[in-house]
This record gives structure tokens, sequence and C-alpha cells, in this order.
């Protein structure tokens, strides 16, 4: 009996103390290893930033010039649907395959519900075209009258647009008005000189600035200091301005005693 109570206090003792010595580092444990995790820390979970616009949407409108390879209509899904000389690349823009002007149309006998964008060659045309008649098509010809063989060897010298004389005036036929600056230059100085960014050539901003400088418009120099000037133009516009709203509430009025009547 001596001898177990002997050695049983030491070991109390140790087994005590280790206990203590090791208690606080197994309540630590767990706490060391939370995180506190941000608000947009992993992913996009909790909801997307609102970023950048795509740019979507129309990029020419009805009866707009376009050539071939020029963006009409920019989308995500197909809303709208390749017509006439039109085509939809990989990412549903729909572009233009041939030079015409643009236009949208409904089409019953293809489908009622979609909506399609196609171009036309003259701006008068409309599409859909009617069922039955010929598709029109861009051969890259010029239209001219057809000789007989009698007259083949008596045709008058060409006029500058590449056409017959007797041919350019005819109505079905049209001459190209060159201006005798633009019939001096060569044709790519002329192209350069013409051509935009969307490759449709036109003419040039400074030599529409200048139309009426060539025309003898004058114009009265504006002068800063001329306060009593820019007053008067100011209450004018603003006299125009509160027209154009006035009629509007008219018009507006108008409609709500008709639905109340």
């Amino acid at each position: 009996m001596w001898s177990k109570s002997l050695f049983s206090a030491p070991l109390r003792s140790i087994a005590g103390e280790s206990l203590l010595r090791f208690q606080p580092c197994l309540r630590l444990l767990p706490i060391s290893q939370v995180r506190n995790a941000a608000h947009a820390a992993e992913g996009r979970a909790n909801g997307a930033k609102k970023g950048a616009g795509k740019r979507l949407g129309l990029k020419k409108g009805a009866e707009e010039l376009v050539v071939p390879g020029v963006i009409i209509f920019r989308q995500r899904g197909s809303k709208w649907h390749p017509g006439e000389n039109c085509a939809m690349g990989r990412d549903h823009t729909i572009y233009a395959t041939e030079k015409g002007y643009v236009k949208y149309y409904r089409d019953p006998n293809r489908n009622p519900k979609k909506k399609y964008i196609g171009v036309v060659f003259e701006r008068h045309w409309r599409l859909p075209v009617p069922v039955g008649e010929p598709r029109r098509r861009r051969l890259g010809m010029l239209a001219v009258p057809r000789e007989s063989e009698g007259q083949v060897g008596s045709l008058s010298p060409l006029t500058p647009a590449g056409l017959d004389g007797e041919a350019a005036g005819l109505p079905g036929v049209a001459v190209a008005a060159t201006s005798p600056e633009e019939s001096s230059m060569g044709e790519g100085e002329l192209a350069k000189r013409r051509r935009r960014k969307d490759y449709v050539v036109r003419e040039s901003n400074w030599e529409i600035g200048r139309t009426a400088e060539k025309a003898g418009v004058t114009a009265t120099k504006f002068v800063r200091k001329d306060r009593f000037r820019a007053w008067r133009r100011a209450a004018a516009r603003h006299r125009r301005i509160s027209e154009t709203k006035s009629v509007g509430r008219k018009a507006k009025k108008g409609k709500q005693g008709k639905v109340k009547k």
C-alpha cells in the first residue's frame, strides 16, 4: 500500500500538469482555422459586377447606303434575321453582302413572327419581294442600248462616263456627273479622297463645308462682345422651345378630354 501511494501521487501531478499545459492549445486549434471571406473574393457567386456595355444594337438605319462587309445590326441571339443580300456572323451580327440600301421588314410567306434585314440596289425598292417575281441580282454589268449590225461600225466617241453619246441621253442609263477638278484627278487619288472608315465613298467634310463659299453665301461675322445679338438669339430659341412644348401639352389635353367623354 505504501508503495502504490508513493508512485500514484507523482503520476497524478504529472497528468494534471500535462492537461493544464495542452488545454489552451486544444482550444486555439479550431479558432486558427477560421477564414473571413470578402464579399467578392471567390468568383461571382454574389452577383456579377456591372461592366462596360457591348455596343449592341442598330449600326445602320433604314435606307442608309452600305457596301459589302458593313455591319448593320449587332445582337445577342437572333432577334433580327438576315434577308435579301445580307448574312449572319457567328456572333449573330448581321452584315451586308452587296452594295445598296438597308431595309427592315417582315415576310409573312417565310415566317410571320420573324423580323428581317435586307439590302436593295435602289432606294425606292421594297421588301419582301412578291411571290413569283424574279430575284434581282447584281451582275456587275452596265445597261447600254443594243446596236444593230449595220450601226456597229459608226459609233460616236465615248463620253467621260464611259457611255456612248446617244446612250447618255436615255432615261434608263445614268451618267456620272464629274466636276472639272475630279476629272483631272486619277482614280486612286479620287477614291482615297472620298473613302471613309466604313468603306462608303462620299464627299469629304471640308468639301461640304466649302459649299456655301462656292455658292457665294455670306454670313454676318460673329462678334463676341455683341451681347445684344446673343440675347436676341437666345430669346428666339426659348420662344421656339416654349411653342413646341405648348403644342404637345394641348395635344395631350385634347386626348384626355376625348377619353373622359
